[in-house]
């Protein structure tokens, strides 16, 4: 069984030597979409899909009878909660890859993420390191939303610590 962290908000551990290969652990915080998130985003973006914009159009569709909110959404939502846990030392994003919307999400639906680092290697640069995680996204009722592969080129607090 793989170590799994406790639920907290964020503390001193997101220093690259603070991550293992394997470690998991679900996200303290969690988040509700609601109706104004998915329609300010959508048409800021231009996403003119029907099944996003109108209401009308999905009553007896094939994906429900609510508006779907906007996958992207979805995604920022997933990692920015993760965030919490993976990115207080992170000095750049270096890729996002493996993107998959797994289900739908609609307005009210609660989100949770959980994360598994997958690879640690060194980095071009002494003072930091690069770490793969995995990150998953899913709603109150268990639905796997949303999963991706994050690389992120990460502080070494034996070069940024103060303490």
């Amino acid at each position: 069984m793989k170590a799994e962290r406790a639920l907290t908000l964020v503390d001193d551990d997101g220093w690259f030597e603070s991550f293992e290969v394997g470690q998991r652990w679900r996200h303290a915080r969690g988040a509700t979409v609601d109706e104004v998130e998915n329609q300010m985003l959508t048409k800021l973006v231009m996403n003119s899909a029907q099944e996003h914009w109108n209401e009308a159009s999905m009553q007896g569709s094939e994906w429900g009878s609510s508006r779907i909110v906007f996958g992207l959404i979805t995604g920022c939502l997933t990692i920015g909660l993760a965030s919490q846990d993976t990115a207080e030392q992170a000095i750049r994003e270096l890729g996002l890859d493996a993107i998959r919307f797994n289900s739908s999400v609609y307005h009210g639906d609660s989100i949770y993420a959980y994360t598994e680092v997958l690879e640690k290697r060194p980095a071009d640069r002494e003072d930091a390191g690069i770490v793969v995680f995995q990150h998953w996204g899913v709603t109150s009722d268990g639905r796997q939303v949303f999963e991706c592969r994050r690389t992120v080129l990460i502080k070494r607090q034996s070069h940024w610590s103060q303490s």
